[in-house]
């Protein structure tokens, strides 16, 4: 009697379980949109701004957006699960749960808002979107106090997220997921670049940002989230080449007027061409005598750049190279567009940026920029894969 009674306690548990499971996969929605925004800073009144126009759309049977909302105004960081609003004077979606002002600069607390969101509203794919200031893989030169470092500052604490550190995020979000992130996006700027999307690719499948600065407004969130909704089941590719095509549309005489803006998503799962391709070409690079890299300086301060000087479009300079006859190799440079163009799965720019083909990458011509960043550069993935840096330090000078 005590061994049957046993056995049916095992299979009851056995059913309950698999029941469990079940009920969860039935529950998960096609996706889930989790923002990490982070308004401990002068942008804090865009945060309401977008979280408005996230309500025009709201949460659908098939998509949950979930907002965790840092405000230095309101003191608090509230979590949000977005319901469809027509109130465009405030924020009205339901507060999940309300915490004592969280360090938006902890890369912990990034993956601890992914965890508690994934418990409450599973999903077949995570959007994972960081709403700051950016700057790319380094610090902002220059003077005063606004001088950003990487991602997610938070003026309470002083903190920022690295881009080393975004990326251990990443990797324990698919962790705890048990899958890839099936995108990742900045609204933030100067994050599309291929050190940064190096730095998470292990993780993350597709990639969305902007090469050059961003206006405060950010992302158009209503006119996204209107046309993804409408197609849910689509991938992470074509869920950023909707944000990258609205993107533009909203500062080409759209609902932000008219500003010059680019906007970029990868193909992380495409990134070891460029790895290969770049390895090659570096190799190659390093070989050439001091006047043939002075003929690259000049080329590298004619490529199209950003904000920051240092930050170059890496398929303009391959372009350029190859049209200036100045290195013979054009297999090389070649395949390194041909890699390029392959990551690249959305690429949209106003008529300011002729040359910004989507990826940008770090290209100091100034040995100060090597000698401040050169060391840090070089823990870098993308170094480690391609030895990029060991060109850049020879073309800065050094």
């Amino acid at each position: 009697m005590r061994n049957t009674r046993l056995a049916l306690f095992a299979f009851v548990c056995a059913w309950a379980l698999l029941t469990t499971n079940a009920l969860a996969a039935g529950a998960a929605k096609e996706w889930t949109m989790l923002v990490f925004l982070n308004g401990h800073n002068n942008l804090d009144s865009f945060g309401a701004m977008n979280i408005k126009q996230m309500e025009k759309i709201g949460s659908t049977k098939d998509v949950d957006v979930v907002v965790q909302w840092a405000s230095l105004k309101n003191g608090k960081t509230k979590r949000l699960h977005i319901a469809k609003s027509s109130n465009p004077n405030s924020v009205t979606s339901p507060v999940v749960e309300s915490l004592p002002a969280v360090d938006m600069g902890d890369y912990k607390q990034l993956v601890e808002f992914v965890r508690w969101s994934v418990k409450r509203y599973p999903a077949k794919k995570y959007f994972i979107d960081v709403w700051n200031h950016g700057n790319g893989w380094h610090r902002r030169q220059g003077t005063g106090n606004m001088q950003p470092n990487d991602i997610s500052y938070d003026d309470n604490t002083g903190n920022k997220i690295t881009t080393e550190q975004l990326a251990l995020a990443m990797k324990e979000i698919a962790d705890l997921t048990g899958n890839k992130v099936e995108l990742y996006g900045s609204d933030a700027c100067l994050m599309a670049m291929a050190e940064v999307g190096a730095q998470m690719a292990d993780s993350v499948k597709f990639f969305a940002g902007s090469q050059e600065t961003e206006p405060a407004e950010g992302w158009p969130y209503t006119e996204l989230l209107e046309r993804w909704v409408k197609d849910p089941t689509i991938d992470g590719g074509k869920v950023a080449t909707i944000l990258s095509e609205e993107y533009l549309k909203a500062y080409s005489g759209g609902i932000y007027g008219t500003q010059s803006v680019t906007f970029s998503a990868y193909d992380l799962q495409k990134i070891d061409n460029v790895y290969n391709a770049f390895f090659e070409l570096s190799r190659e690079l390093i070989q050439l005598n001091k006047g043939s890299i002075s003929d690259l300086k000049d080329i590298a301060e004619q490529t199209q750049a950003f904000y920051n000087s240092d930050y170059k479009d890496a398929r303009d300079f391959i372009d350029r190279v190859q049209k200036s006859g100045k290195f013979n190799r054009r297999d090389l440079l070649d395949n390194a567009r041909l890699a390029l163009e392959s990551l690249v799965v959305a690429n949209q720019a106003s008529r300011g940026y002729p040359g910004a083909s989507g990826t940008a990458i770090w290209l100091p011509t100034d040995s100060s920029d090597w000698s401040t960043y050169g060391k840090r550069y070089s823990g870098l993935v993308f170094h480690q894969k391609t030895n990029w840096g060991d060109f850049l330090r020879l073309l800065s000078g050094q």
